[in-house]
């Protein structure tokens, strides 16, 4: 009895250790946490293809693995470049100059007030959004070389997640502690969640961007492009995400008496623009993994906290996982119930 005793004692010490020194490593390089859960999706994304090349057609591990990151900058970063520094470049503008912006937050404010009575946005709360967004610019400029270093940190670390795959996945099925048919649903969730976010969510994103785009350019709205890019943004949060940009407009359209082309916006936003989302979920998700809109918003909200850009995706994984891990407990640990009553003969 003593033996086991202090085998426990020695154990109980030994995680002890292994945790803390597991707690100061992350500590010290979570900064760059963001750039492992990029190159975690990137993984899953293209493992499929990856293994069909190197064990189907016998390419070589190390080049085809190089290939997928040349591939991954040329169809992912550089547009994501190109996009943000057409937005950070136009908000630069803007800030240098803002009385075109202050005019039309003057003017929508004017509109709400003749229509409800009431004074919705305060010299206050203009006041507090524009020294928000003067500060905008200079904190993505100080962050930029914490960008670079996780773009590196992706391409560093799925190099070696691709040319070690195998012995990765195995290694993880080894040493997590459930069934095997658990793992399974573990892994299976895993991936169609990571495709619904990082291939879904975008693309819907991208085409309700593009469909904006095309509604701002009818109605004759200045830098159509650069809202219709914002819109895109902003439809990462469904349902609501794309009201964020067309509703002002509409008001603004209001208040400088082009009423027919605030009730068309707002006829082609509501009508085109909403619906996009909807149809795409009952349509192209079913196929890649759905994501429910509350699960989407709730992952958002505690992802872009703790995992930065990556929080699109890992955000809404992560209540998932909650959901899920409840319902592998349920099949690992739960006693089955008995019913009181005995089945009738």
């Amino acid at each position: 009895m003593v033996p086991d005793f202090n085998n426990r004692i020695r154990q109980i010490a030994f995680l002890l250790i292994v945790t803390a020194l597991a707690i100061i490593v992350f500590k010290q390089l979570y900064i760059f946490f963001p750039g492992f859960l990029g190159a975690l999706t990137l993984y899953i994304l293209c493992r499929r293809y990856f293994f069909h090349l190197t064990e189907d057609r016998k390419w070589k591990k190390g080049p085809t693995a190089i290939l997928f990151m040349v591939l991954f900058m040329a169809c992912i970063v550089a547009p994501i470049y190109f996009a943000l520094q057409m937005i950070f470049q136009k908000v630069n503008t803007i800030i240098e100059n803002p009385d075109q912006v202050n005019h039309a937050i003057d003017a929508i404010s004017a509109q709400l007030r003749e229509w409800t009575g009431q004074d919705l946005l305060t010299k206050e709360a203009t006041a507090d959004v524009r020294k928000k967004a003067a500060g905008f610019i200079p904190g993505i400029l100080n962050s930029s070389a914490t960008m670079l270093g996780n773009l590196l940190m992706i391409l560093f670390l799925a190099f070696f997640m691709f040319k070690n795959g195998r012995l990765m996945e195995d290694t993880l099925e080894h040493y997590i502690p459930l069934k095997h048919k658990n793992i399974q649903s573990l892994a299976d969730e895993t991936c169609g969640m990571v495709r619904a976010n990082a291939l879904g969510i975008p693309l819907i994103s991208l085409i309700q961007g593009l469909v904006a785009l095309v509604g701002y350019w009818i109605v004759g709205i200045e830098d159509f492009v650069l809202l219709g890019l914002i819109t895109g943004l902003c439809a990462f949060f469904p349902v609501i995400g794309t009201a964020l940009i067309w509703l002002p407009l509409v008001i603004f359209l209001f208040s400088k008496g082009e009423n027919g082309k605030a009730i068309g916006l707002a006829a082609y936003s509501v009508t085109i623009i909403g619906n996009i989302d909807y149809v795409a979920r009952i349509t192209f998700l079913q196929k890649v993994g759905n994501v429910h809109p509350v699960i989407t918003i709730l992952g958002l909200i505690a992802g872009l906290k703790l995992f930065g850009f990556w929080g699109f995706i890992f955000g809404p994984l992560l209540i998932s996982y909650l959901l899920l891990l409840v319902r592998i407990y349920r099949n690992e640990f739960a006693v089955p119930v008995k019913s009181p009553h005995p089945p009738s003969t």
